[in-house]
């Protein structure tokens, strides 16, 4: 097994008096990805956006418990909130990309971090772009907007931006549910590939696609995390009544 990128332990969120998130523990290891799966509200996507401090960004929100990346935890006052959000990249719900070129996007994160170099930045858009299975639809047009293409191709031109930053993990909150089945196959295909380079941690709706893209799937209710193990074994045999029911249709 790979080592352990990624372990949270006694995880407490507050939204105000809200308690969000309640004594969540959960860890990944390099090279895995791990599916959140529950119902609508229950805290999958804040329990994301804890993984690479977007929370901070909520003024309300209060945070207990340690979030350890490669063993620092990530809360600490000695991370540095932007390089942390290098290393553990996001792609959101819907295809987010920058009003400028193709190019221009995927080369941004870099640009703003000094790198001025043309043929490093060339080649570093064509990498990410042949990683996030692009390249070859756009390659001719990087001067176009990237507002000009299609919703799946938007969301793939996302996560080669993501993949520009090299990040060691990537997030992603639900990236299909804006697209299409042709489209919502091309990204779980491109899941699998990244795999080898990436841990991933992705929230869907969809079980069918936890089951097809996941290592391991983590079922959330109420703020709680019930079970988290193994996809195979959580779809097929879960050890928590509640999960077999939410699994089987019972409620969600």
């Amino acid at each position: 097994m790979a080592e352990e990128k990624l372990l949270v332990k006694n995880l407490d969120l507050y939204y105000g008096d809200f308690h969000a998130l309640k004594g969540i523990g959960f860890n990944l290891h390099g090279n895995e990805a791990a599916a959140l799966i529950g119902p609508s509200g229950c805290g999958k996507s804040t329990f994301l956006r804890t993984l690479n401090r977007m929370n901070d960004l909520i003024p309300s929100c209060r945070i207990k418990g340690e979030v350890l990346l490669d063993g620092k935890d990530i809360y600490s006052g000695a991370i540095d909130v932007t390089e942390l959000r290098t290393r553990v990249g996001m792609v959101f719900q819907k295809p987010n990309p920058f009003n400028m070129s193709i190019f221009d996007n995927v080369a941004y994160g870099r640009r703003m971090q000094g790198m001025r170099n043309k043929t490093a930045l060339a080649d570093l858009v064509e990498q990410s772009l042949g990683k996030a299975a692009l390249w070859n639809e756009v390659k001719d047009r990087l001067k176009k907007s990237a507002v000009s293409l299609s919703g799946g191709q938007q969301q793939r031109l996302c996560i080669a931006r993501s993949i520009a930053m090299a990040p060691e993990i990537i997030l992603m909150d639900e990236p299909c549910s804006a697209l299409d089945p042709i489209a919502t196959g091309k990204i779980e295909e491109l899941i699998g590939e990244l795999k080898r380079d990436y841990s991933i941690v992705i929230v869907t709706h969809s079980m069918n696609q936890a089951a097809r893209v996941s290592d391991r799937t983590a079922f959330f209710l109420l703020g709680e995390l019930i079970e988290y193990g193994n996809t195979g074994t959580v779809f097929t045999n879960p050890s928590d009544t509640r999960t077999e029911d939410y699994i089987s249709g019972r409620f969600g």
